[in-house]
């Protein structure tokens, strides 16, 4: 039967590490994997504009040897025309072996899945799921810090409406000995259906702040934009704009090992002084989701 990834949990423990242990095979080696997907091809469906996940997705099957067709936003396809989801991905199922889509509108992905004989991959799906982005951050994690357990890991911004933040608390409140530290102004904390289903029911420790004060204890700061978008009133966001933002003098104090993530587009949430600190993981964590997601697409096509 074919597998799709529509959300991270989805996948088991058992398969979130295989893909991990694949990716790091390619890393290790990727010549061994330039032509595991000669003659097959990918279709990026997306039908809103994405630089990171269209682009990785594009070069990770190239790099197994494959070759990609398809559309970057809306304009481009039948949907400009009133076609359905799951007539565009059963007839993209004609011409390719895989398919990955980004759709603004929360569970077309799953529609497409249910439509199309192919895999389909959840590339996002408007603010309900990132599972490749989630995917890229415990490969991330991995290769920082040589575990996915015993880890303290702190989340600073937009926490309300980060999706790739629900998603990785999700799959991190999967392991031993983890602890979050959720860092935002009080109007953009962490929703509590992911506190009550999640933190609280899974009995995780963890603890909301407005400061910067648990920096220095912290294995993992994974940092999001604080939005203006996201404020009902100019004077509370202008209020509270600079205090989430990551400098170098703040990191004066931080573990020398701790990793800076960070799921990109940047805007000023992270000081460009970071940059140089060897700590600051972000482009890496970019580069990881080529790797990351070469995997999948080997694991999803049965590709040995």
């Amino acid at each position: 039967m074919k597998k799709d990834l529509i959300g991270i949990t989805d996948l088991s423990k058992e398969e979130l590490a295989e893909l991990i242990a694949i990716a790091e095979k390619i890393i290790e080696d990727p010549v061994a994997y330039s032509e595991k997907c000669k003659g097959k091809k990918l279709a990026t469906c997306f039908f809103e504009p994405s630089t990171r996940t269209r682009l990785s997705f594009e070069a990770a099957m190239l790099e197994l040897g494959g070759s990609v067709l398809g559309f970057s936003e809306a304009n481009s396809s039948s949907a400009a025309k009133g076609e359905s989801v799951a007539d565009t991905a059963r007839t993209i199922s004609c011409y390719a072996d895989i398919i990955a889509m980004r759709h603004p509108k929360e569970g077309a992905p799953m529609v497409a899945a249910q439509a199309a004989p192919i895999p389909i991959i959840n590339a996002g799906d408007g603010g309900h799921n990132h599972p490749t982005q989630t995917l890229t951050d415990l490969l991330t994690i991995y290769r920082e810090k040589g575990r996915l357990s015993d880890l303290k890991i702190g989340f600073c911004g937009d926490l309300k409406f980060g999706r790739t933040v629900h998603s990785l608390i999700q799959a991190m409140s999967r392991y031993e000995g983890i602890s979050f530290v959720l860092i935002s102004p009080e109007e953009l904390c962490v929703p509590e259906y992911i506190k009550k289903d999640v933190l609280d029911g899974k009995n995780i420790p963890y603890v909301e702040t407005s400061s910067w004060d648990e920096l220095p204890e912290l294995d993992i700061l994974y940092m999001t934009r604080v939005q203006r978008e996201r404020f009902f009133n100019e004077a509370d966001y202008m209020r509270l704009k600079d205090a989430f933002i990551l400098t170098a003098d703040r990191l004066q104090d931080a573990k020398p090992d701790l990793c800076i993530m960070h799921p990109l587009p940047r805007v000023n949430e992270i000081e460009r002084a970071v940059d140089e600190d060897p700590r600051a993981c972000y482009f890496k964590q970019a580069l990881y989701g080529k790797y990351i997601r070469m995997a999948l697409i080997l694991k999803l096509l049965g590709v040995e």
